[in-house]
C-alpha cells in the first residue's frame, strides 16, 4: 500500500507541473490565476479518469496542461544553465520522483507559483527531475531532493523555510526587492487580513525615521514573517485593535487564540529580529514535516512536547494552552500527534516508551538533555514540570527497564540500578555494556561468564550486565557494542576499557593485573565455596 502511494505521488510530481520542455521563457501575462491554480492540482486526476486510448490530447487535460505550461518551465540537461541565464529572476523545484518530501512540496510549489503570479510577480518558475537530469542538477546547485532554489541575476539563494505556499511566497518576494507591503487603505487591510497568516505590522508617519528604516532592514533579514506597514492609525487598527495612539508602532498578528504580540523594545534590527523570532510560533506548536526543522533550530531551546492521539489532546488542549500562556518566549510547547509513527516514535524511542497514552516530555537542545513528566497531566502538574525545566530544578530522565528481582552470577544491571550496583558497590566491578542486535556481543557474553565463574570464589569482584540500548545513565557512555569496563573499587571514576579483541585468557590476566589478584588467593576462596560453584570453575579451568 505505502509503495502504492508512492508511486502515486511520484505521478502527481510529473503531472501536476508539467510544462514543454521546448518553452525558453513563460508568459504570464494572458493566464487567469485561480483556473491556473485548479489546472496545477487537476492534472493528474484528469489524466487518470481519461478513458484508455484518450492520450494527453483528450480535451479537458490538455487545457490544463496547457495552462500549466504557460506558468512553469520544466528543466533537462539541455535547457538548465539556460534558463538560469535568461530569466532575471528564477524560482527552481529539484526533485526526484521517488522522494516522498518531494511529492508532499510540489502542490506547495504549485500554490506559490499562482500566488506570486496574482501578485504581479515577474519570478519565473521551474522543476527539474535530479535523479533523471544529474548533469543539469549538478549545474545549477540542485544537491539534495527537496530543493527551492532562487535565482535572481544568476545569483543562487537556497530556500530553507517551511514548505508552506505562504512562507515560500513570503520569502520570495522579500529576496525580489519586495520586503514590506504598504497598506493604503481600510479596504487592503480587511482583504490581508483574509490570508491568515502570522505578520508583524509597523505603523510609522511619513515613512520616516530611524525606527522605519530599521524596522525595514529587519523585514528584509527576516524571510519567514511577512511585515506590512501604514502610516494611517486607523488602517492598522484594523490588523491590530489594541493599538495605542503612538505615532511609531510595531506587533505581531497569528492566527490563533494569543493572537497579538506588543514590541516594547528598541527599534533596531536586532532587538525587531529577536522580537520576532521568539513570539512567531503558537502558544502550542502542532509538530509536522513541514515545521520540524524549523521547531528543532528555534532560539526557545526550552521545549515541552505533548504526545497524545487528536481526540486525547482535545482534552488536554486548554491546560496545555493555559501553561503555556505563561511561559511565553521562555518555553515552547509542543503537540505530536501519536497516530503520525513518523514522527512521534523517533521521540518516544529515545524514552523506551510506546505512545499508548497521553505523555509529556521536555528537551533542553542547548544541552542535549530530556526530561519526562511521570505525574498525571493536569495543570498544577504541568505548570510545576515547566517551572522546574525553566530553573534548571528538574531531573533529567534516563531510560530503564524494571529493576531486575534476582542477582545471577554476571548481574543484570538497568538503568535505575547503574548507581547501587557498580558506582556505589563495595567491589570491584567489570561491567558489560552489550545490545541484542549486537553481532559481537554473544562471544563476549559467553566469555564474561566463564570469568564469573572463574573468579566466583573473589568476595571482592562481581561481574555485571546492561543492556545499554535501552538503559541510560549519566555516567555511562558506550558508543559502541560490546564495551567491557573495570570499575576498580577505590576509584569508581575512572573506569578502565578492556580490548574487546581479548582472549579469555588475556582477559584473565588483565583482571589479576589490575586488581593484584593471585593464584593461590583464587585456589583459597575456592576451597571455602559451595560445591556447584567449584564445579562451574572447574569447568572453565582447562581453557585459562
Amino acid at each position: 500500500m505505502r509503495a502504492t502511494r508512492l508511486l502515486a505521488a511520484a505521478a502527481l510530481l510529473a503531472a501536476l507541473l508539467a510544462v514543454s520542455a521546448a518553452a525558453a521563457k513563460l508568459d504570464l501575462d494572458d493566464v487567469d490565476d485561480s483556473e491556473v491554480l485548479e489546472a496545477l492540482l487537476a492534472v493528474d486526476d484528469e489524466e487518470e479518469a481519461a478513458p484508455p486510448g484518450a492520450g494527453a490530447g483528450g480535451g479537458g487535460g490538455a487545457e490544463a496542461v496547457r495552462r500549466t505550461q504557460s506558468m512553469v518551465l520544466v528543466l533537462d540537461n539541455d535547457n538548465a544553465a539556460r534558463a538560469v541565464r535568461d530569466h532575471p529572476e528564477l524560482l527552481l523545484l529539484g526533485y526526484a520522483p521517488w522522494c516522498e518530501r518531494s511529492a508532499k512540496l510540489m502542490p506547495r510549489f504549485a500554490e506559490a507559483a499562482a500566488a506570486l503570479r496574482a501578485m504581479g510577480s515577474a519570478v519565473a518558475f521551474a522543476k527539474l527531475d535530479g535523479e533523471r537530469f544529474p548533469k543539469a542538477a549538478s549545474a545549477v546547485g540542485v544537491n539534495g531532493f527537496p530543493s527551492v532554489l532562487l535565482f535572481v541575476n544568476g545569483t543562487e539563494h537556497a530556500y530553507t523555510g517551511l514548505h508552506t505556499k505562504d512562507a515560500i511566497v513570503t520569502w520570495v518576494r522579500k529576496k525580489t526587492g519586495t520586503p514590506v507591503i504598504r497598506l493604503e487603505s481600510k479596504d487592503s487591510a480587511e482583504e490581508f487580513l483574509k490570508k491568515g497568516h502570522t505578520f508583524a505590522l509597523g505603523l510609522f508617519k511619513n515613512y520616516e525615521g530611524a525606527g522605519h528604516e530599521e524596522f525595514v532592514k529587519a523585514a528584509t533579514a527576516e524571510n519567514e514573517v511577512q511585515f506590512v506597514e501604514t502610516n494611517d492609525r486607523n488602517v492598522a487598527k484594523i490588523l491590530f485593535p489594541g493599538i495605542a495612539s503612538e505615532e511609531q508602532f510595531l506587533g505581531l498578528v497569528k492566527s490563533e487564540p494569543e493572537k497579538f504580540e506588543k514590541f516594547d523594545g528598541a527599534f533596531e534590527e536586532k532587538e525587531i529580529l529577536q522580537f520576532v523570532e521568539l513570539n512567531k510560533f503558537p502558544l502550542i506548536t502542532a509538530f509536522t514535516d513541514l515545521n520540524s526543522a524549523k521547531v528543532y533550530s528555534s532560539p526557545i531551546k526550552l521545549q515541552v512536547f505533548t504526545f497524545a492521539e487528536a481526540y486525547d489532546f482535545e482534552d488536554l488542549e486548554s491546560i496545555v494552552q493555559e501553561v503555556a500562556r505563561g511561559f511565553k518566549t521562555k518555553i515552547m510547547f509542543i503537540y505530536v500527534d501519536t497516530a503520525e509513527e513518523n514522527l512521534a516514535k523517533p521521540f518516544l524511542t529515545l524514552y523506551g516508551l510506546e505512545g499508548d497514552k497521553p505523555t509529556v516530555t521536555a528537551f533542553d537542545t542547548s544541552k542535549g538533555t530530556k526530561y519526562l513528566l511521570e505525574a498525571d497531566i493536569n495543570e498544577k502538574n504541568l505548570k510545576e514540570f515547566s517551572l522546574s525545566l525553566l530553573d534548571g530544578t528538574l531531573p533529567p530522565y534516563f531510560r530503564s527497564e524494571p529493576v531486575p528481582q534476582e542477582k545471577g552470577l554476571v548481574e543484570k544491571v538497568v538503568g535505575r540500578t547503574f548507581d547501587s550496583s557498580v558506582l556505589q558497590s563495595p567491589h570491584n566491578v567489570l561491567l558489560e555494556a552489550h545490545a541484542p542486535w549486537c553481532v559481537d556481543c554473544e562471544a563476549i557474553s559467553k566469555n564474561i561468564e566463564k570469568l564469573a565463574k572463574h573468579f566466583s570464589g573473589l568476595d571482592n569482584l562481581k561481574f555485571a550486565r546492561i543492556d545499554a540500548s535501552v538503559n541510560e545513565h549519566p555516567k555511562l557512555q558506550v558508543n559502541n557494542y560490546p564495551t567491557l569496563l573495570l570499575y576498580p573499587a577505590e576509584d569508581k571514576t575512572n573506569p578502565i576499557k578492556l580490548s574487546k579483541k581479548l582472549s579469555l585468557k588475556d582477559m584473565a590476566r588483565f583482571v589479576k593485573e589490575k586488581l593484584q589478584i593471585s593464584d593461590v588467593e583464587i585456589k583459597e576462596k575456592l576451597q571455602t565455596s559451595d560445591v556447584e560453584t567449584v564445579a562451574a570453575a572447574d569447568n572453565v579451568k582447562d581453557e585459562l
